[in-house]
């Protein structure tokens, strides 16, 4: 849910400069071999580098955090804090751990365990990967028994999510502070605001050390400036590069992949004028997604299919079409405000074509754009009319029910579109309770269609992810999932 092409010129230097200054840490190699990795991410912490939001994924994709389980390359869990577990009954299931410390020294016990699980069931607002689910954790031996309040199928699955990282007892003396006190091959050991971030190899991971001796990561929301930051050699790696960057720089240092990103528009179906479900098929109607393609992400994207794209290669063969939609309305001049984020730059162009579009079938648009951070509060609390997003739908659990949960749903914690619909309600429960894996999946695609039928969401495109990253640099980790970004063999 999550980036700015629109600067321009003028602009960068100074962008470059205040990103690079010298800010914690340092680029000499502390720890005896390897060098330290210069890292950009798109996306600057928004809630203090809590584990239980949207700043998960920064701790993710750093090598910071980890959680009982991960996903593996098919999306499958497999095993991480956890080495292993089994299902013991409906709603039970045992977890055992791996030997392992946390970056405060202290060891990775049952009672550490379910401890931190038990403090992100109580987080406000619930992480998304426990949207509409109810568990307790009881330590046992050398596990952890987990039960649900109803049956959860995906349980191994929902608990790789960055959002429900395990941290040592010390980090929740006051909400959950992950410095120092993670699992990952890489310490957090200073946060400058929004600005930067210094990391550390933590020697005793229980994955083997660390080829890196640490990162000295900067959050750069202009996607130019992170470009240009790789082409200038001022970092080694920097996710998220814009399409319109991309021919710039050097085909050598472009690494992609297809992700399972879908760039959407979200109509508010709570409040003011798309609350009308004619108007919300007005819209619909309006936009030409293809024109969103070729013009904007230039080949690095493919047309907006539904909820699901191409890199859920199941999806396509299970697809329903939408049920129940409304007929469309005359807009006449029908005021709504638009807006979006700038920390992935294609996203305000695509909201040009999508004004333009709005424009030509009748409607007033008005643009509002912004950094994510300063946009997010504003978007949940439904004080836009539409909002274009771009959102890994299988970032939270790996689960494809997960994202409607939590994006769909009445109770859901990602509700941009502000859906409280029975239908969906019902029949993203349906899909919920469905433990075969192909069932499962055909049910999440009959709920797809309920909610597409509901207008309350309109797919434009699924992207794919391009990173620049620097000659010499190995090991950079790419997945659909956009968890990973550095591990244990990230080097130069």
């Amino acid at each position: 849910m999550r980036r700015r092409h629109l600067l321009g010129s003028l602009l960068l230097a100074p962008v470059l400069t205040a990103c690079f200054a010298s800010s914690g840490g340092d680029s000499s190699d502390k720890g005896g071999n390897g060098s330290r990795l210069r890292v950009a991410l798109a996306f600057p912490p928004a809630e203090n580098l809590s584990p239980y939001g949207a700043d998960a994924t920064l701790l993710s994709r750093l090598g910071v955090t980890e959680g009982l389980t991960a996903l593996d390359a098919n999306g499958a869990a497999a095993p991480a804090l956890a080495e292993s577990w089994r299902r013991e009954n409906d709603r039970t299931w045992l977890f055992t751990l791996r030997e392992a410390t946390f970056q405060d020294g202290s060891e990775v016990t049952p009672a550490a365990v379910a401890a931190a699980l038990t403090h992100a069931t109580e987080a406000r607002p619930a992480p998304a990967a426990l949207s509409g689910v109810t568990l307790t954790v009881k330590a046992q031996s050398t596990a952890v028994r987990i039960t649900t309040t109803n049956p959860d199928p995906v349980l191994p699955l929902r608990l790789s999510s960055p959002s429900l990282a395990v941290l040592s007892p010390k980090a929740y003396k006051d909400g959950a502070d992950p410095v120092g006190t993670a699992t990952g091959p890489f310490e957090l050991t200073k946060v400058n605001g929004s600005t930067s971030a210094a990391l550390d190899r933590f020697d005793d991971y229980w994955g083997g050390r660390a080829q890196a001796a640490g990162i000295d990561a900067r959050f750069i929301a202009d996607g130019t400036a992170r470009a240009n930051a790789v082409r200038t050699g001022q970092v080694d790696i920097a996710e998220a590069i814009p399409v319109a960057q991309a021919a710039t720089l050097d085909q050598a240092t472009l690494e992609g992949t297809a992700t399972t990103r879908t760039t959407s528009l979200q109509l508010n179906t709570r409040s003011g004028p798309f609350k009308d479900p004619k108007l919300r098929a007005a819209a619909r109607e309006a936009v030409d997604s293809s024109a969103v393609v070729r013009g904007v992400f230039e080949g690095y994207a493919d047309p907006g299919a539904g909820i699901y794209g191409p890199a859920v290669t199941w999806a396509e063969g299970k697809r329903v079409p939408p049920t129940g939609r409304a007929g469309a309305a005359k807009p006449n001049g029908t005021a709504v405000t638009l807006a979006t984020y700038d920390n992935r730059p294609e996203l305000p162009e695509v909201a040009q074509i999508l004004q333009q579009q709005l424009q030509k079938a009748g409607f007033k648009v008005t643009l509002e754009v912004r950094e994510y951070s300063r946009l997010e509060s504003d978007a949940l609390d439904g004080k836009f009319d539409a909002f274009v997003g771009a959102r890994n739908s299988l970032v939270d659990t790996g689960d494809p029910v997960g994202v409607l949960a939590s994006d769909y749903t009445c109770d859901g914690g990602y509700n941009l579109a502000r859906l409280c619909d029975r239908k969906a309600d019902r029949a993203v429960a349906e899909a919920d309770a469905v433990a075969d894996t192909g069932e499962r999946q055909d049910a999440a695609m009959r709920a797809e269609a309920v909610i597409l039928g509901a207008d309350a969401v309109v797919p434009l495109a699924h992207q794919r992810i391009i990173v620049g990253v620097a000659a010499g640099v190995r090991g950079v980790l790419l997945d659909p999932y956009e968890r990973t970004l550095v591990g244990p063999g990230t080097r130069r």
